[in-house]
């Protein structure tokens, strides 16, 4: 394996690079994002957390999909807006509630496949979709969906939290195939039973609220080790990864591995002496999980295989979401 290339070809994918623009907005709503004072988190997570008493949250969070899914496959696109947005909420140790949606239809041939795939994925998930608003006259073809969870204020799971001398943790469910037309798909949940897909959920939901989570991220468009650059630029720390002792399903490459998404992907932070239960927990419900590194002050993503090592990211360099003026 060409390992400069290959991290070449992280630093430059899409998913990592088109992350770049939340910062300015970021900066341009920070006025605006705790104007009640009952949000308890900074803003750039999966989710926002708003404070409602007893001791719990309102997770709130949205996803857009991609135009290009849309327009080569409108019933996949349907689907993943439900898996990518309960995603979100299960990467807070949250239990997510029900969604909303806002759609543009400027085909109509596409319409029915679209409900057909948000159906099935409410259905597969058990998350009902409860509403939304509808432009039956668009001028293009789009679909966002928020959704909102609740959590138990002091069990958040969140970016912040990364400390060093944490473990760094990869979960994957590596029981899944690429999708047929979207190979960066690593689909892991359209052929599973709902009830095994819905446990995966409240399986990190047991963790958070267990304390045996630190901080975590689904992984998602920036792949595994982009998810993991985003989490370590909100804690303002770093890490070291061996690129080895990352969990893969072997028939795939390496280079595509890392650029995928998965139907059920986590990186957390963990105590040492917490990371044997989370594997043996996680096992139990089809997501393999391993030790892959270390965080430390660095402020930086380092890589390893074999006897090289590299910088992959650097936060006053290279950031894949916050920039430093």
């Amino acid at each position: 394996m060409d390992f400069k290339k290959l991290v070449e070809s992280i630093r430059e994918f899409e998913g990592v690079t088109r992350k770049s623009s939340i910062d300015n907005v970021i900066s341009l709503l920070t006025e605006a994002y705790n104007v009640s004072g009952d949000v308890v988190i900074d803003i750039g997570d999966d989710a926002s957390a708003i404070d409602i008493g007893n001791g719990q949250v309102v997770l709130v969070a949205a996803d857009g999909i991609w135009g290009q899914i849309m327009n080569v496959n409108p019933y996949w696109a349907g689907y993943c807006s439900v898996l990518v947005n309960v995603n979100d909420i299960a990467a807070m140790g949250g239990k997510p509630l029900a969604m909303v949606n806002i759609m543009s239809i400027s085909n109509d041939d596409i319409y029915e496949d679209l409900m057909r795939g948000i159906k099935d994925g409410c259905l597969k998930f058990g998350v009902p979709m409860v509403g939304g608003h509808l432009h039956p006259d668009g001028e293009c073809d789009s679909l966002g969906v928020a959704i909102v969870g609740i959590a138990k204020k002091d069990k958040l799971i969140t970016s912040f939290g990364a400390e060093v001398g944490d473990k760094v943790l990869v979960a994957i469910d590596l029981d899944g195939k690429p999708h047929e037309m979207f190979s960066l798909n690593w689909d892991t949940t359209y052929d599973k039973d709902s009830e095994i897909v819905q446990n995966q959920i409240t399986a990190v939901q047991y963790l958070a609220e267990q304390d045996y989570i630190k901080s975590g991220k689904d992984i998602s468009n920036p792949g595994i080790l982009g998810t993991l650059e985003m989490l370590l630029e909100t804690s303002k720390k770093g890490a070291s990864v061996n690129l080895d002792d990352i969990p893969r399903n072997e028939s795939v490459e390496w280079v595509d591995w890392l650029r995928s998404y998965p139907g059920s992907g986590f990186v957390f932070t963990a105590d040492e002496d917490k990371c044997d239960f989370i594997k043996q927990y996680l096992a139990k419900y089809s997501i393999e999980t391993a030790v892959v590194g270390e965080v430390n002050d660095s402020n930086c993503l380092h890589l390893k295989y074999g006897d090289e090592e590299v910088e992959l990211f650097n936060q006053d360099k290279n950031p894949v979401l916050i920039k430093k003026n």
